[in-house]
C-alpha cells in the first residue's frame, strides 16, 4: 500500500470512529431526556390526594340533590347533613369545597377521572364501591324502603305483597340493587327525587330510595304528603369515597372522630333531622 493510500485508510477510520462516538453521545442524551421524563411523570403520579387537593386549594365533591344529605336552600347553596360535613372537612384541610352534581350510576369513573376528588351523598357502602374506592368509615346507618301512595299502602307491607308493582329507582343505587335482586319490574331513573316524582305523578306504582329521604320527604307535612313509606328491604351504611390509595380516607376519618367526640357532628345531624342514624367514631 502506497504512503497515499495509507493516509486515506487512516482518515476514513478516524472519521468512522467520530461518528460513532457521536452516535453513542447521542444515544446516552436521548436515554437521558427519557429517564428525565420518566422521572418526571413519576413523580407527578407519585403526588397524594391530599397535596393535589392542597396545591389547587379546592376539594370537588360528588353529590346528587338528595335531602336531607344534599341539596339546595332557596338561595341555591347546597346544604344537608354531608353538605355540612363536607364544607367543614374541606375548612379543616385549608381548603374551599366545589360540589358538583354527577350522574350516579358514574360515580367510579368520575371520581377515577379527577372531575371529583369524592363522592359524599349518603352512598352505601356496596362491594361495588369498596372494592372500587378508598372508603371512609361508616358514618351513618340506612335501608331501602318502599314508597307507595298512602292511600293503596295497606296491600304493601312485605316484599311478597310487592311483585305486580312497577317500581322507580336510581340508576346505579342500592335501591336499583335490592329490586333486581327481587326479581321485580322497575325502571332506572336519573336520581331517587326523580323516582319519587314518577310514584307521585302515577308513572311508577312504587319507588325504592333511603329510610333518611323517605323521612324527610314523604308523608305528612312534606312535598309528598300522599305518599309514603312502607317495608324496609335491607339495612345498610354510608360511607364518603375516595380514590383508592387516597390518604385523604384517614384525614376524613380522623374528622370523622374529632367532630363526633366534640359533638359538632350529632349537632350538624340534629340540625337535619338524622341524629338517630349516626354511628359513633
Amino acid at each position: 500500500m502506497g504512503k497515499f493510500m495509507k493516509k486515506i485508510f487512516v482518515f476514513m477510520l478516524t472519521m468512522v470512529m467520530i461518528l460513532s462516538l457521536s452516535a453513542c453521545n447521542s444515544g446516552s442524551g436521548a436515554d437521558s431526556k427519557s429517564e428525565s421524563k420518566s422521572d418526571s411523570k413519576s413523580d407527578i403520579s407519585s403526588e397524594s390526594d391530599m397535596e393535589y387537593v392542597k396545591d389547587k386549594g379546592t376539594l370537588v365533591v360528588g353529590i346528587t340533590d338528595f335531602e336531607p344529605m344534599d341539596y339546595k336552600d332557596d338561595s341555591g347553596e347546597w346544604i344537608g347533613f354531608d353538605a355540612d360535613m363536607a364544607k367543614a372537612f374541606g375548612e379543616s384541610l385549608g381548603v374551599n369545597v366545589e360540589f358538583v352534581e354527577i350522574d350516579w350510576d358514574n360515580k367510579i369513573m368520575e371520581l377515577d377521572g379527577k372531575t371529583i376528588d369524592c363522592v359524599w351523598n349518603g352512598m352505601t357502602l356496596t362491594d361495588e364501591v369498596t372494592s372500587s374506592m378508598e372508603c371512609s368509615n361508616a358514618y351513618c346507618n340506612n335501608g331501602q324502603v318502599v314508597i307507595v301512595p298512602s292511600d293503596s299502602s295497606d296491600k304493601y307491607q312485605d316484599t311478597d305483597s310487592l311483585s305486580d308493582l312497577s317500581f322507580a329507582v336510581e340508576a346505579g343505587s342500592a335501591g336499583e340493587k335490592e329490586v333486581d335482586a327481587l326479581g321485580l319490574n322497575y325502571t332506572s331513573i336519573k336520581t331517587q327525587a326523580d323516582a319519587l316524582m314518577e310514584v307521585a305523578a302515577g308513572t311508577s306504582d312504587a319507588a325504592v330510595i333511603d329510610s333518611l329521604m323517605a323521612a324527610a320527604m314523604v308523608g305528612e307535612g312534606t312535598g309528598y304528603d300522599k305518599l309514603t313509606y312502607t317495608c324496609q328491604l335491607n339495612s345498610e351504611e354510608y360511607g364518603v369515597g375516595f380514590r383508592k390509595g387516597s390518604d385523604l380516607t384517614k384525614a376524613v376519618n380522623d374528622f370523622f372522630k374529632e367532630s363526633f367526640g366534640d359533638g359538632s357532628m350529632i349537632k350538624c345531624a340534629e340540625k337535619y333531622g338524622v341524629q338517630a342514624a349516626v354511628i359513633e367514631q
